[in-house]
């Protein structure tokens, strides 16, 4: 039987650690210093009790760490300063480049240890995140191994350490920021009596916007009108007491574009290139 400690059982953790229990691994937590609500989600997920980090780290293949992003750092290096010699699996939603400051230490201590990131919510009824892992392909296997027929659908990444974490944070800073600008957009529509006619209108969009990579060339063609409207919006927004800075983060990112005016035939590679140099 497969062993894994699960480090922590959060609203994430805990469901993505018990779809692991349900497939027949033994999910060890350790209950010291854990929220009332952490310990209810773990019995909750079929999560097994450890007496310590130690005894837990002692009886484990794994490591699956799966915490808030600023914490990562900390919880790793508690798992690598005990004697641990299975694979640790960094889960979190940070950077590549933290996910390699991890990684180099692991190195260090003799650990192996795999990049991880989980892409949608947590496991549930109409719910299946997706776990992205990269690393040595032998150990990637051997975890995704773990979540075979469960509703955690785990996706090896033919690539190095950083990958997965570029994923996630490609994928999030879309949905992140997007939850935001929309909560922003409402604030505004309200503050000006419109609420309900934006309601309307977003109610008839029919866009994947993220998926639509076809019409970025498009976008950048027309940045140089829409980096002056982006600049309006940040006005209009400073002006009804609301953070501006998601429209003036916009208008940089437009003017990067400033060169690609009217050149609708540009390919998609060429546009996106464009983004990472001042235009």
């Amino acid at each position: 039987m497969t062993t894994l400690t699960l480090l922590h059982p959060g609203a994430m953790g805990a469901k993505v650690g018990g779809q692991a229990a349900l497939a027949g691994a033994r999910v060890l937590y350790v209950p010291t210093g854990r929220s009332a609500a952490s310990l209810q989600r773990a019995r909750e997920a079929g999560l097994e009790a450890a007496e310590s980090l130690e005894s837990a780290l002692e009886a484990s293949d794994f490591v699956l760490s799966v915490c808030p992003p600023h914490a990562a750092e900390d919880v790793a290096h508690e798992v690598l300063a005990r004697p641990f010699r299975g694979v640790y699996v960094e889960a979190n939603a940070i950077s590549p480049d933290r996910t390699r400051r991890i990684a180099a230490a692991c190195v260090e201590r003799g650990v192996p240890m795999l990049d991880g990131s989980i892409v949608g919510g947590p496991p549930g009824p109409g719910s299946a995140p997706r776990l992205y892992l990269s690393g040595d392909a032998k150990e990637v296997a051997r975890v995704a191994g773990v979540f075979e027929d469960t509703q955690v659908l785990a996706r090896p990444l033919d690539a190095e350490i950083g990958a997965a974490s570029a994923l996630k944070m490609a994928y999030a800073s879309y949905q992140k920021s997007a939850r935001a600008l929309a909560a922003v957009s409402h604030a505004l529509a309200a503050s000006h009596g419109v609420a309900a006619e934006l309601a309307r209108e977003a109610g008839s969009l029919t866009s994947n916007i993220l998926a639509e990579t076809d019409q970025l060339p498009s976008v950048a063609a027309r940045a140089w009108r829409w980096a002056p409207e982006l600049e309006e919006i940040a006005d209009t927004l400073r002006a009804a007491g609301l953070p501006p800075a998601l429209a003036e983060g916009a208008a940089t990112v437009l003017r990067r574009w400033n060169d690609d005016k009217d050149r609708f035939d540009l390919p998609v590679e060429e546009v996106l290139a464009h983004l990472r140099t001042e235009g």
